[in-house]
């Protein structure tokens, strides 16, 4: 293997920096909605200790939502420097997405983000549950542009060929891709839930301790329904966008399920162990007859088409989607139970040690989950940067592979050193607890 390839180092440089950016960005989707329904019911009630419970969870929240951007600035810059050829393509369609994200969204959060932070006690009641909304929908409309411009590398529509460039055709069909869209709402769901959890992890750690039980017992409740809705919301999206990767990208759910040969009544095996070069499964565990089937085509005697099937060019990396894919769907049946379990003690989840050290542990499992789940969708993509269009090997910029090497590792040093403060600075604020409520102006 070339040590230099530019194309391997590009990709592992831009999966360095979107898998590091990505830890922040479910969270701010997450728990800006969650700070919205706290400051709600806080001007619904005027109930100061939920404007403590606004305060202390929004600390934590500009923390995340303040690195995110530092982090998220690099990406589109590798665009330009790393992947020139792929923005020459597509730039007329995938620019257009960012453009919007950068311009409205974006912009319309951080503005808002201010108002919020600096406008307690400085502005109406009304005008800053009103920011905090804003920042919680522009947030995930951020996400929503995001999103739609992956969801077209995955399945473009709405283009056309001119010069050798695919040009922007119907803006709508790229607006109601329904790839995307399915996309979106997974992601969406699994971004709300870990900020769920977060909160129930943090929440059960203080309650054990016995620090500011009312305070953190109200905290729980304000979450553990949502937390329940979405673990279970979570896995009918996922198992929605399961059909749409069946119909608009068959060789991804062949590399899910290690499936070489079309079958009809296919298998879904609960572990297997692909073997890429002979082209068959060296180990098949524990197969449920039909399951794959179903899951993806709504029929157990529906075929499923093999990677056999596809010229081996195409093939994506087998080992990495399935085990990936596997991962991804086992968390998200834990998160099911521990979701029904803090449901279950959310009146005082203290009393419930066992629950409440689970939930503790569980905190970053969900960012691993939601990392997984991307890793399936970019893993089952390749070879192609825009499916069917571009290959990724032509996408990249004609540089040389040192140059991209060394700013790789500058890249792993630097958010390294990033993702150490993040995580010094979440724990030392999460560990402190809310300010007392004397400081606050008393009730």
């Amino acid at each position: 293997m070339d040590l230099f390839d530019v194309t391997l180092l590009s990709r592992m440089q831009f999966a360095v920096a979107v898998f590091f950016h990505f830890i922040f960005v479910p969270l701010t989707l997450g728990l800006s909605v969650l700070l919205a329904v706290m400051e709600t019911i806080y001007y619904r009630t005027g109930n100061e200790q939920y404007k403590r419970m606004a305060k202390f969870w929004g600390r934590l929240f500009l923390i995340n939502f303040a690195l995110g951007i530092v982090t998220g600035i690099t990406l589109e810059f590798q665009f330009g420097t790393n992947w020139s050829r792929y923005s020459e393509y597509v730039g007329d369609i995938f620019g257009s997405l960012l453009a919007i994200e950068a311009t409205v969204a974006f912009f319309l959060e951080s503005t808002f983000v201010a108002v919020w932070h600096f406008g307690w006690d400085k502005v109406s009641k009304k005008v800053h549950l009103v920011a905090i909304w804003i920042v919680a929908i522009a947030s995930n409309l951020s996400a929503l542009w995001i999103i739609l411009a992956n969801g077209w590398m995955q399945h473009p529509v709405g283009y056309h060929i001119v010069g050798g460039r695919a040009e922007l055709q119907n803006f709508f069909e790229v607006l109601t891709n329904p790839y995307a869209w399915g996309m979106y709402f997974h992601t969406l769901a699994g971004s709300w839930l870990l900020a769920c959890f977060f909160v129930l992890g943090i929440s059960a750690a203080h309650l054990l301790r016995k620090n500011e039980t009312d305070f953190f017992n109200r905290s729980v409740r304000v979450v553990a329904g949502f937390g329940l809705v979405l673990a279970l919301l979570v896995a009918l999206f996922g198992h929605q966008q399961g059909t749409s990767v069946a119909k608009y990208q068959p060789e991804k759910l062949a590399a899910m399920e290690a499936q070489w040969e079309t079958k009809t009544n296919a298998p879904f095996y609960l572990f297997a162990w692909p073997d890429e070069a002979r082209k068959r499964n060296s180990v098949e565990a524990v197969g449920i007859p039909g399951l794959a089937s179903f899951l993806s085509h709504g029929s157990f005697s529906a075929e499923v088409k093999g990677l056999n099937s596809f010229p081996a060019e195409d093939h994506p990396p087998v080992l990495l989607s399935f085990l990936s894919f596997r991962v991804m769907v086992a968390l998200g049946g834990l998160f099911i139970l521990l979701a029904l379990l803090a449901f279950k003690a959310r009146n005082d989840l203290g009393a419930s040690p066992f629950t409440a050290r689970l939930l503790i542990w569980n905190i970053p499992l969900p960012y691993f989950a939601l990392a997984f789940g991307w890793a399936v969708a970019e893993f089952g993509r390749q070879p192609w940067i825009v499916y069917k269009l571009m290959r990724t090997a032509q996408a990249v910029s004609p540089v040389p592979g040192y140059s991209v090497a060394i700013s790789l590792l500058a890249f792993i040093v630097v958010y390294t050193l990033l993702g150490t403060m993040a995580i010094f600075l979440l724990q030392k604020y999460a560990r402190k607890g809310p300010a007392p409520l004397a400081a606050e102006g008393g009730k």
